[in-house]
């Protein structure tokens, strides 16, 4: 796929029960430790820990297919409060409790007003490039904020509709590995919701030699 695309992920939730994990005073693990540095921990590892294969899906597939324009980063993360972040941008403990207390919600103007700006912001430097949701277009959380700035340039893979986020996250690590890019289709007059697809076939492991 030749046009330049840039991939904005919804993010993974933190104020479940491994955001509580890591959070902990008295947790000990690496990325704990980790986050407690001043440098932090990079946004994306911090998600993929929290939301598991979902995220770590998304990470395989953006690192396969990123393919923005000149200057611009291949993906953003979309947060509840601090806008579109890059995913290797580094975050410390107090960030992501502040995601913890955050809400992805439209009445939400923490969330709504700063992703409008950064989105208005990558709009005008960005050309034609797609912009491809990786995450739900089912609810209007996203679609409602990025359909209004992106217009027929904002994009989902169309084999989401009907998939939850596990298999989402097992089609993207699929699709990275065989290099083969997902198809996609404009979110603005897409069937949103549909029948859930048959379960992915289980993936062969290569065995190390």
């Amino acid at each position: 796929m030749s046009t330049p695309r840039i991939f904005l992920l919804s993010p993974a939730f933190a104020g479940g029960k491994r955001g509580q994990l890591v959070m902990r005073d008295a947790a000990s693990f690496p990325l704990a430790k980790q986050l407690r540095t001043p440098e932090g921990a990079e946004l994306g590892e911090v998600f993929s820990f929290l939301s598991g294969l979902y995220f770590r899906g998304k990470m395989a597939y953006v690192r396969r297919f990123s393919a923005p324009p000149p200057g611009l980063p291949g993906a953003l993360v979309i947060t509840p409060t601090r806008g579109l972040v890059p995913p290797d941008a580094p975050i410390g403990i107090e960030i992501l409790r502040e995601f913890a207390g955050g809400a992805i919600e439209l009445h939400d103007r923490r969330y709504r007003d700063t992703l409008e700006t950064h989105a208005r912001a990558l709009a005008e430097h960005a050309g034609d490039a797609l912009m491809v949701l990786l995450g739900s277009i089912a609810s209007g959380k996203y679609v409602d904020v990025l359909s209004g700035i992106y217009g027929e340039r904002l994009v989902f893979p169309v084999d989401f509709v009907g998939r939850g986020d596990m298999s989402r996250g097992g089609l993207m690590l699929r699709a990275a590995e065989s290099g083969e890019e997902l198809e996609y289709v404009p979110v603005i007059g897409a069937r949103r919701h549909g029948a859930r697809p048959p379960k992915l076939e289980p993936r062969r492991w290569k065995k190390r030699v």
